[in-house]
Protein backbone atom coordinates (compact mmCIF):
# COMPACT_ATOMS: atom_id res chain seq x y z
CA UNK A 1 0.00 0.00 0.00
CA UNK A 2 2.77 2.05 0.49
CA UNK A 3 4.38 1.60 -2.54
CA UNK A 4 0.99 2.58 -4.08
CA UNK A 5 0.49 5.97 -2.06
CA UNK A 6 4.57 6.60 -3.31
CA UNK A 7 3.55 6.14 -6.90
CA UNK A 8 0.46 8.10 -6.46
CA UNK A 9 2.63 11.05 -4.93
CA UNK A 10 5.13 10.98 -7.76
CA UNK A 11 2.51 11.15 -10.50
CA UNK A 12 0.61 14.15 -9.22
CA UNK A 13 4.17 16.05 -8.45
CA UNK A 14 4.81 15.15 -12.34
CA UNK A 15 1.19 16.29 -13.20
CA UNK A 16 1.24 19.64 -10.99
CA UNK A 17 5.46 20.21 -12.41
CA UNK A 18 3.68 19.75 -16.08
CA UNK A 19 0.88 22.20 -15.14
CA UNK A 20 3.07 24.78 -13.70
CA UNK A 21 5.47 25.11 -16.70
CA UNK A 22 2.57 25.01 -19.30
CA UNK A 23 1.55 27.87 -17.63
CA UNK A 24 4.65 29.56 -16.90
CA UNK A 25 5.03 28.95 -20.93
CA UNK A 26 1.63 30.49 -21.70
CA UNK A 27 1.57 33.71 -19.51
CA UNK A 28 4.73 34.38 -21.21
CA UNK A 29 3.06 35.06 -24.33
CA UNK A 30 0.50 36.89 -23.00
CA UNK A 31 0.86 41.47 -23.39
CA UNK A 32 1.40 42.48 -20.20
CA UNK A 33 1.22 46.23 -18.75
CA UNK A 34 2.45 47.72 -15.88
CA UNK A 35 0.64 50.47 -14.01
CA UNK A 36 1.21 52.44 -11.03
CA UNK A 37 -1.74 53.85 -8.92
CA UNK A 38 0.33 56.09 -6.99
CA UNK A 39 3.11 58.07 -9.16
CA UNK A 40 4.99 59.91 -6.26
CA UNK A 41 5.75 56.81 -4.33
CA UNK A 42 8.27 55.99 -7.54
CA UNK A 43 12.07 56.64 -6.19
CA UNK A 44 13.26 57.10 -9.94
CA UNK A 45 12.93 60.25 -12.08
CA UNK A 46 13.92 58.24 -15.13
CA UNK A 47 10.76 55.38 -14.03
CA UNK A 48 8.26 58.10 -13.57
CA UNK A 49 8.90 59.49 -16.76
CA UNK A 50 8.63 55.80 -18.21
CA UNK A 51 5.85 55.33 -16.21
CA UNK A 52 4.10 58.41 -16.99
CA UNK A 53 4.79 57.87 -20.62
CA UNK A 54 2.95 54.59 -21.01
CA UNK A 55 0.75 54.41 -18.36
CA UNK A 56 -2.49 55.17 -20.27
CA UNK A 57 -4.79 56.00 -16.83
CA UNK A 58 -5.73 59.70 -16.61
CA UNK A 59 -2.72 60.78 -14.53
CA UNK A 60 -1.05 63.99 -15.15
CA UNK A 61 2.95 63.87 -14.08
CA UNK A 62 3.94 67.12 -12.13
CA UNK A 63 7.39 68.41 -13.65
CA UNK A 64 8.14 70.93 -10.86
CA UNK A 65 9.58 74.24 -12.87
CA UNK A 66 12.51 75.70 -10.38
CA UNK A 67 14.74 78.44 -11.10
CA UNK A 68 17.87 78.17 -9.40
CA UNK A 69 20.89 75.76 -9.48
CA UNK A 70 20.26 75.29 -5.88
CA UNK A 71 16.95 74.43 -6.49
CA UNK A 72 17.91 72.02 -9.13
CA UNK A 73 20.20 70.24 -6.44
CA UNK A 74 17.70 69.99 -4.14
CA UNK A 75 14.61 68.81 -6.25
CA UNK A 76 16.66 67.35 -9.24
CA UNK A 77 17.41 63.90 -7.12
CA UNK A 78 14.10 63.42 -6.41
CA UNK A 79 11.12 65.00 -8.68
CA UNK A 80 10.90 65.87 -12.81
CA UNK A 81 12.28 69.05 -13.03
CA UNK A 82 12.46 71.42 -15.59
CA UNK A 83 14.48 74.93 -15.90
CA UNK A 84 14.94 77.86 -18.07
CA UNK A 85 18.61 78.55 -18.95
CA UNK A 86 21.27 79.41 -20.66
CA UNK A 87 23.24 77.59 -23.74
CA UNK A 88 26.85 78.43 -24.99
CA UNK A 89 29.26 75.96 -27.05
CA UNK A 90 32.56 74.72 -27.13
CA UNK A 91 34.92 72.58 -28.96
CA UNK A 92 37.62 70.05 -27.87
CA UNK A 93 40.29 72.15 -28.73
CA UNK A 94 39.06 74.87 -27.03
CA UNK A 95 41.57 77.36 -24.36
CA UNK A 96 41.85 75.46 -21.11
CA UNK A 97 40.20 72.03 -23.06
CA UNK A 98 42.06 68.60 -22.33
CA UNK A 99 40.27 67.07 -25.60
CA UNK A 100 38.42 64.90 -22.50
CA UNK A 101 35.31 65.27 -20.83
CA UNK A 102 35.67 65.47 -17.21
CA UNK A 103 33.03 62.60 -16.71
CA UNK A 104 33.92 58.58 -16.89
CA UNK A 105 34.58 57.35 -19.14
CA UNK A 106 36.47 60.48 -19.68
CA UNK A 107 35.56 60.01 -24.10
CA UNK A 108 38.20 61.60 -26.40
CA UNK A 109 36.29 64.29 -28.25
CA UNK A 110 39.18 65.31 -30.51
CA UNK A 111 38.67 63.18 -32.88
CA UNK A 112 34.63 65.10 -33.73
CA UNK A 113 32.98 62.72 -31.77
CA UNK A 114 30.21 64.86 -30.42
CA UNK A 115 28.12 62.48 -29.28
CA UNK A 116 27.63 59.37 -26.62
CA UNK A 117 25.92 55.99 -26.96
CA UNK A 118 23.73 55.81 -23.49
CA UNK A 119 22.36 52.39 -22.76
CA UNK A 120 18.99 53.94 -22.36
CA UNK A 121 18.61 57.07 -24.44
CA UNK A 122 20.79 55.59 -27.58
CA UNK A 123 22.99 58.53 -29.32
CA UNK A 124 22.90 61.82 -27.05
CA UNK A 125 24.81 65.02 -27.34
CA UNK A 126 27.48 65.53 -24.95
CA UNK A 127 26.82 68.64 -22.87
CA UNK A 128 28.85 70.45 -19.73
CA UNK A 129 27.12 71.66 -16.69
CA UNK A 130 27.26 73.00 -13.11
CA UNK A 131 28.98 70.37 -11.10
CA UNK A 132 25.63 70.54 -8.85
CA UNK A 133 23.90 68.33 -11.58
CA UNK A 134 26.30 65.09 -11.71
CA UNK A 135 27.78 63.35 -14.25
CA UNK A 136 24.99 60.87 -16.35
CA UNK A 137 21.94 63.24 -16.00
CA UNK A 138 20.08 63.27 -18.77
CA UNK A 139 18.38 66.85 -20.47
CA UNK A 140 16.27 67.34 -22.92
CA UNK A 141 16.28 70.82 -24.11
CA UNK A 142 14.05 72.97 -26.62
CA UNK A 143 13.37 76.77 -27.27
CA UNK A 144 17.24 76.89 -29.58
CA UNK A 145 17.68 78.35 -33.04
CA UNK A 146 19.63 75.70 -34.22
CA UNK A 147 16.43 72.84 -34.16
CA UNK A 148 13.19 73.53 -33.74
CA UNK A 149 13.03 69.85 -32.35
CA UNK A 150 13.88 68.76 -28.63
CA UNK A 151 17.52 67.48 -28.63
CA UNK A 152 18.25 64.84 -25.60
CA UNK A 153 21.79 65.03 -24.14
CA UNK A 154 24.06 63.58 -21.80
CA UNK A 155 26.08 65.80 -18.97
CA UNK A 156 29.20 64.30 -19.48
CA UNK A 157 31.80 67.68 -19.05
CA UNK A 158 32.47 70.67 -16.67
CA UNK A 159 34.24 74.17 -17.48
CA UNK A 160 34.81 77.04 -15.12
CA UNK A 161 32.80 79.25 -16.54
CA UNK A 162 29.62 76.42 -16.40
CA UNK A 163 27.65 77.62 -13.68
CA UNK A 164 24.29 77.54 -12.67
CA UNK A 165 21.73 77.35 -15.03
CA UNK A 166 24.13 77.77 -18.11
CA UNK A 167 24.34 74.56 -19.88
CA UNK A 168 27.54 74.34 -22.96
CA UNK A 169 26.60 71.73 -25.88
CA UNK A 170 29.50 70.34 -27.43
CA UNK A 171 30.12 70.85 -31.31
CA UNK A 172 32.49 69.92 -33.59
CA UNK A 173 34.86 71.11 -34.86
CA UNK A 174 33.29 71.57 -38.49
CA UNK A 175 30.38 73.36 -36.38
CA UNK A 176 29.69 77.08 -36.39
CA UNK A 177 29.61 77.80 -32.39
CA UNK A 178 28.50 81.60 -33.66
CA UNK A 179 25.49 80.09 -34.89
CA UNK A 180 24.76 78.90 -31.21
CA UNK A 181 26.44 81.92 -29.62
CA UNK A 182 24.78 82.57 -26.02
CA UNK A 183 20.78 81.45 -26.20
CA UNK A 184 18.72 83.13 -23.66
CA UNK A 185 15.03 81.11 -22.12
CA UNK A 186 15.96 77.39 -23.33
CA UNK A 187 14.03 74.68 -21.40
CA UNK A 188 15.79 72.00 -19.96
CA UNK A 189 13.91 69.18 -18.50
CA UNK A 190 16.02 67.00 -16.52
CA UNK A 191 14.56 62.85 -17.64
CA UNK A 192 17.31 61.01 -15.81
CA UNK A 193 19.56 62.78 -12.52
CA UNK A 194 23.22 60.96 -12.97
CA UNK A 195 23.75 57.41 -13.66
Amino acid sequence: MKKFYKAMFYRMMIVVTCFFSLFLIASGNSKKTNTVSNINGVKSIEAIHIVSKYNNQDQHLDIMKVNSIQEIQLYGPSTPISFTGQMTAYKANCPGCSGKVSCPPRQDVRNGNIYFNDSTYGTVRILAADSSIPCGTIVQFSNVTFTSDPVIGIVLDRGSAIQGTIIDFLVSDMDNMDAIGRQQNVHYEILRWGW
